[in-house]
């Protein structure tokens, strides 16, 4: 119990000393309002990366190349090195990726059980791309923008263009999916839930700049960020890409399970009369 009062004594009081600390600094001179601020981290008209001297493009999109290319070669390098190693015992890093396939896996054959192959592989991709590039911004990573300034870049999911992307691409998959098992009844099905990429892009979107507009309120004003423990913001972030992942793999596999359902064929009138005769 003395040791809980002591804990809890201790970090009030750094608590206590962080914030003093923090009004005795106060913020420094901004360049910026947070108005210009805001706006930027979501239409991008100022802070543009240049992409291979050829145009000047968002920073979202140079964070969608980075995580793309870290997911194909973790892929390949896994394919390579580590599946032709897989035992019928497994080991810790077998058993975590298989733990991940299973888990999609499962949730594409419990949402769409008579057609689950490639929505297993579907939305395993999609699962790994949100995830890896929420957790993207813990990174850090910084990028010279046209006007030589530096710029931290985003989550890729953060530019509305990325999650409109993602979004319609997930739709197609379920229009496929529509298509494969009901030819052109499917495609009525699909087109009668036509709201849904722009649902899920704007859910995506919406979720994912929230927390980078939070970023950008604690850092611009700096003594704010002296009151922030970083592991919050860490554990937070790690939450949030857990969330968005299931929303959004969860969501793809239940419509696509729902436009691929086949029909169920009505009973014929002589089975039925025959059902009857029988009884009587």
């Amino acid at each position: 119990m003395k040791q809980h009062k002591k804990g809890l004594a201790i970090w009030i009081g750094v608590t206590l000393l962080l914030l003093i600390g923090a009004l005795w600094v106060g913020s420094p001179g901004k360049t910026e309002t947070v108005q210009e601020v805001m706006r930027d981290a979501v239409l991008h008209e100022v802070n543009q990366v240049s992409l291979f001297g050829w145009k000047a493009v968002n920073p979202g999109l140079i964070s969608a190349f980075l995580v793309t290319a870290v997911l194909l070669l973790a892929a390949a390098a896994i394919r390579i090195f580590a599946v032709p190693r897989f035992r019928y015992v497994p080991g810790k890093f077998q058993l975590v990726l298989e733990e991940a396939v299973g888990l999609f896996d499962h949730m594409s054959k419990n949402n769409s059980p008579h057609r689950f192959g490639f929505l297993g592989a579907y939305i395993f991709a999609a699962g790994a791309f949100i995830f890896t590039g929420t957790l993207f911004e813990l990174l850090g990573l910084q990028a010279t923008t046209v006007h030589g300034h530096s710029v931290t870049l985003p989550a890729p999911l953060s530019d509305v263009n990325a999650a409109i992307a993602l979004g319609t691409l997930s739709y197609l998959v379920i229009l496929s999916g529509g298509v494969a098992s009901n030819g052109v009844r499917g495609i009525g099905k699909t087109l009668k839930e036509f709201s849904l990429p722009i649902s899920m892009s704007f859910r995506l979107f919406g979720a994912l700049l929230s927390g980078l507009l939070v970023t950008e309120l604690v850092y611009y004003y700096i003594s704010l960020s002296f009151v922030l423990p970083v592991v919050v913001g860490v554990l937070f972030t790690l939450l949030h890409a857990l969330i968005q992942t299931y929303v959004l793999t969860m969501l793809t596999a239940m419509y696509y399970g729902e436009v691929s359902e086949k029909p169920e064929k009505p009973m014929k009138a002589a089975d039925g009369s025959k059902a009857h005769m029988e009884q009587t």
